[in-house]
């Protein structure tokens, strides 16, 4: 199984975030510091922020942070988000045109779905947190100085 582009920018997205705790992260900040286009990671944004995982705060010196604590936030939260499908096989899909005569009595749809919820099981034991803290210089390494804090009065809702 391998995840998306999407979710691998997610993740990263939401780390930055984290480290750079008590600030509001910029989108060119953070692209700045992956080397990925703003575009994409704006198309990233929504689904998070629609999630409740980043909450964004408009205006001249808006940005985003994370909506909930980072410790809060799991990987399997943002795989759950950001991918659009877990069929590991064919027998997976919903959508009725399986082929296969062993559909309803295959070991291997047992076997792919019990690996499948391990994975996800694994994931959930993991936080934002988990890997931020993991890396002592991260923002170091993501280039965050530590700009001015965000205030309360300027945090927006997230978008319904």
């Amino acid at each position: 199984m391998r995840l998306t582009k999407q979710t691998n920018y997610a993740v990263r997205m939401l780390m930055y975030c984290a480290a750079n705790d008590g600030h509001l992260s910029r989108i060119p900040e953070i692209a700045r510091a992956y080397g990925v286009s703003e575009l994409f990671l704006f198309k990233i944004l929504q689904p998070l922020n629609k999630a409740g995982l980043v909450e964004t705060v408009r205006g001249r010196n808006g940005g985003v942070r994370l909506g909930k604590p980072a410790a809060d936030i799991t990987l399997f939260d943002v795989v759950r988000v950001t991918e659009d499908s877990f069929a590991m096989a064919e027998c997976f899909e919903d959508d009725g045109e399986v082929e296969c005569p062993l559909v309803d009595s295959c070991g291997l749809n047992s076997a792919l779905r019990k690996a499948l919820n391990a994975f996800f099981a694994v994931l959930s034991e993991y936080s934002i947190d988990d890997l931020v803290k993991a890396r002592p210089q991260i923002n170091f390494l993501l280039g965050i100085t530590g700009e001015r804090p965000y205030r309360k009065s300027e945090i927006v809702a997230p978008a319904a």
